[in-house]
């Protein structure tokens, strides 16, 4: 365990030092890793260069020994080895790498199912991992999910319904749809309008850490968050995200539904939870209780809620839905507790 801790931290200062040099500064290994970033966005648009990186940092911030050690200072690892089935997304860059950090440092075999948009970067950080530890790392990268003992599985509401009954006979975590909503008070500075921008913008909304729904007070004056959203507007070079916004621009028009424009984003106001891509739902509120009546009425399909009031729910600060730590589980299911009740 020692070693795996220390190769994993090492891991994290070897990404950190590529993400501080300049590209034609790159030794052969930080080659390669910009290689695979370039490919990987040519396989999949969506994962640009820049969004793969700012997964890379948010992961490195916390792959060091001390963050690591305590985060696995809650729980009585077992000394029974068992193979557990990873179905991977592939939404994000690395949104499958907290699981696989999971199972490996709980002593488990990692049987690893990629997501077909995201093959690139995870077996390459596996193999730095499996050098800098000095030791063979437990894992497998399969094309079928075969002889595995639990399964731990990421998909769509349809597609989490299917899993749950194909692995009826194992112990599972099936995880499904989920979207994160902010809070606003009206009292926000600029800055930290700013910093929300970064929740609903970052990886063009894919996320289920991404805010797609807003509350705010009956008074709240809508140019602000315009004004706040202006660091963002290239999303709208991105042909992928521009198509989805001339999309919905284009039903809002024909359907003569009401809505706000900034050439780059839709505000509408709807009470959906889930709104569709380069669009931000919105309503507004008299009274705190209307808020919370809602997200208690929602609160499994409710990723996270951020916010800078005092909520009767856990809340994530401005600009940081995107950084969640070693201990912030996927639906909030405990991934490293059911591990050790294996």
């Amino acid at each position: 365990m020692e070693k795996r801790i220390l190769g994993l931290s090492a891991l994290g200062d070897f990404i950190q030092y590529f993400l501080e040099k300049n590209q034609e500064n790159y030794n052969d290994l930080e080659g390669e890793l910009y290689g695979l970033l370039l490919k990987s966005q040519i396989e999949n648009p969506w994962f640009t260069i820049e969004n793969q990186k700012y997964a890379l940092q948010h992961w490195a911030s916390i792959m060091k020994k001390s963050l690591i050690e305590d985060w696995l200072s809650a729980y009585k690892l077992s000394n029974e080895c068992k193979r557990i089935g990873l179905i991977l997304a592939g939404n994000l860059p690395m949104v499958g790498w907290h699981d696989v950090v999971s199972v490996l440092l709980s002593g488990h075999i990692a049987v690893i199912k990629l997501s077909s948009k995201d093959q690139r970067l995870l077996p390459f950080l596996l193999k730095l991992w499996n050098d800098f530890s000095g030791e063979k790392l437990s894992y497998e990268i399969v094309e079928k999910l075969q002889n595995f003992d639990a399964v731990i599985a990421t998909g769509s509401n349809n597609t989490a319904r299917y899993l749950a009954y194909y692995f009826k006979e194992k112990p599972s975590i099936i995880r499904k749809n989920r979207t994160s909503i902010a809070v606003l008070s009206g009292n926000e500075t600029d800055e930290e309008l700013k910093r929300l921008s970064e929740d609903i913008f970052r990886y063009y909304g894919l996320g289920c850490r991404n805010v797609t729904r807003l509350f705010i007070p009956k008074d709240f004056i809508l140019d602000r968050l315009f004004e706040s959203f202006e660091d963002f507007k290239e999303v709208i070079n991105h042909h992928q995200y521009a198509n989805n916004y001339d999309y919905n621009r284009a039903i809002y028009l024909l359907n003569q539904e009401k809505f706000w424009d900034n050439n780059f984003v839709l505000l509408k106001e709807d009470d959906a939870l889930f709104s569709p891509l380069a669009v931000v739902n919105f309503s507004r509120y008299e009274m705190i209780s209307e808020v919370e009546s809602f997200i208690k009425e929602n609160e499994m399909d409710v990723q996270c809620i951020v916010s800078g009031m005092a909520l009767s729910f856990s809340v994530v600060e401005y600009g940081h839905a995107q950084f969640p730590t070693w201990d912030t589980y996927a639906d909030n299911v405990d991934t490293l507790a059911f591990l050790q009740s294996l």
